[in-house]
């Protein structure tokens, strides 16, 4: 099966705990105001690769020490298919990985979808794709309410956690305020040169980093949050 994506990155540390193999899906009809990832919107866009591919990805990052998937877009619930083919063969490979040990536990590395979707919303095969899920940010971005909720860009969004193991990761967090960085920043080289931001900005934060760059002499040519 293959899956259209924005890329992929490890480490990721801004969305979800701990270090995690970050995976952006391709496509996005929701388009909401003031989304920082506009590049993710084009359904035709992107890269059309295999959901196997990505797993071996997750393997060799199990293998690294990841604690987590975090599974973003775009709007990973418009491939539903893909999706379900990811999450599920991701939750094997982390319970073979464990030995076992982790199927239905609350150990092991923890399986994150980011949906602009709240739950009232989906159809059943959407639904269905987040089976293996551990927890679920729910909501649009509304770029009018702005949070300090970690992981979250705005006061409408929800951590819903779905399993033993997502309980036990995020209901700590439900309420908590970001304390540590929210963004991120990796520098491309070769053919993916420049500068890709993970997490969730505070409002007016990529505001003042355009501001701050200009200052130092450094252009930002093209950035995703801009139409």
């Amino acid at each position: 099966m293959d899956v259209r994506i924005g890329g992929t990155h490890f480490p990721l540390e801004t969305l979800g705990p701990g270090r995690r193999l970050g995976v952006w899906f391709q496509g996005c009809s929701l388009a909401c105001a003031g989304c920082m990832s506009r590049h993710t919107w084009d359904a035709r866009g992107g890269t059309r690769v295999s959901v196997s591919a990505l797993l071996e990805l997750w393997g060799e990052a199990l293998e690294r020490g990841a604690e987590g998937l975090t599974v973003s877009g775009g709007e990973p619930l418009q491939q539903p298919d893909a999706l379900a083919g990811l999450l599920a063969g991701a939750a094997g490979l982390r319970d073979e990985a464990a030995g076992g040990a982790a199927a239905g536990g609350t150990d092991g590395a923890d399986l994150l979808v980011y949906t602009g979707y709240e739950p009232d919303e989906l159809t059943e095969r959407q639904d269905a794709a987040l089976r293996h899920s551990d927890a679920v940010i729910t909501g649009r971005f509304r770029v009018a309410e702005p949070t300090g909720l970690v992981w979250r860009g705005s006061a409408n969004q929800r951590i819903r956690p779905r399993t033993p193991r997502g309980v036990a990761r995020y209901a700590p967090h439900q309420d908590r305020e970001s304390t540590g960085a929210r963004l991120q920043a990796v520098v491309g080289t070769g053919a993916a040169v420049g500068l890709r931001l993970y997490g969730v900005p505070l409002r007016g934060e990529l505001a003042q980093l355009e501001r701050r760059s200009k200052e130092a002499g450094v252009s930002l040519s093209d950035p995703s949050w801009r139409p």
